[in-house]
């Protein structure tokens, strides 16, 4: 689960996911800018099935990941999807795809994160699980999910403190408070800050420096480096049983519901421990 946000439905005739190749690098853009680019079902399929593209696409070297519009990256899990239970977690492909079509999907291709826009939640985990992120200058990252009630269980609770220092990341999960675009490339997190308009660019030539490489030897750097083997990371097997096992608990309390409860009526949670 991941934070979520009160999207406004994109028009019926818009894809949720936008692909294009260019020369050897996949573009992909996160397709609802409306809903600040939060996950529904529909969208994760998409991506999941345009990293697939890649992955089985000789031609195809490097993805780059982006959100459309100039507000938003992604915001997270659609709110209403959620609710419903319609973000098809629960069925394959996207059970073994992870939140987005993305977080568990891994692919020999690098993928590259431009991040355009706020990331949250979602968004944050999404920019976790790419290999490379080019961010704008007003980009900013953040897990906020325990101020719902809840966890940020698409990776980002034990992917966060691998990636930048564990003190840093747990003040930022357990506050709430999220990271600035700065910040995030003091600590890592990103490889680029760069002003909005030169995000996407900044992010395709990054992916052109990778591409000129010989492919073969940049798919096998990365599956060594990143302990991918037959597409699965098999390192982090217990972090994931353990995810799953504390939100299961948590999406069954008193105070999940409490979260969500509160964020919909706009008013601040009471929180019981129950």
């Amino acid at each position: 689960m991941t934070e979520s946000t009160e999207p406004t439905e994109p028009t019926p005739q818009s894809d949720p996911v936008l692909v294009e190749q260019r020369g050897h690098t996949l573009l992909v853009t996160l397709n609802r800018p409306q809903a600040r680019n939060a996950v529904n079902r529909e969208l994760a399929l998409a991506l999941g099935e345009a990293l697939e593209k890649a992955e089985h696409t000789r031609d195809v070297r490097t993805v780059v990941v982006t959100g459309a519009g100039d507000k938003a990256f992604c915001a997270g899990a659609d709110l209403r999807a959620a609710a419903a239970g319609e973000l098809g977690m629960t069925e394959e492909p996207l059970k073994s795809w992870g939140f987005a079509g993305f977080v568990k999907h891994w692919i020999s291709k690098p993928v590259i994160a431009a991040v355009n826009g706020f990331a949250l939640g979602g968004g944050t985990e999404i920019t976790l699980a790419s290999d490379l992120a080019v961010a704008s200058e007003t980009a900013s990252f953040g897990l906020p999910e325990v101020t719902r009630g809840i966890m940020a269980a698409a990776g980002g609770a034990f992917r966060l403190p691998r990636q930048i220092p564990v003190k840093v990341a747990m003040e930022s999960m357990l506050t709430a408070e999220p990271i600035t675009a700065d910040r995030a490339y003091e600590l890592g997190m990103v490889n680029r800050v760069v002003p909005q308009d030169r995000v996407l660019d900044t992010a395709l030539e990054l992916a052109e420096k990778i591409n000129r490489n010989a492919p073969l030897s940049v798919q096998a750097t990365k599956r060594v480096a990143r302990g991918v083997t037959d597409g699965t990371v098999a390192g982090e097997d217990v972090d994931w049983s353990r995810n799953d096992t504390e939100i299961a608990a948590l999406l069954g309390s008193a105070d999940a519901w409490e979260g969500m409860t509160a964020f919909a009526e706009k008013r601040a949670p009471e929180w019981k421990a129950e």
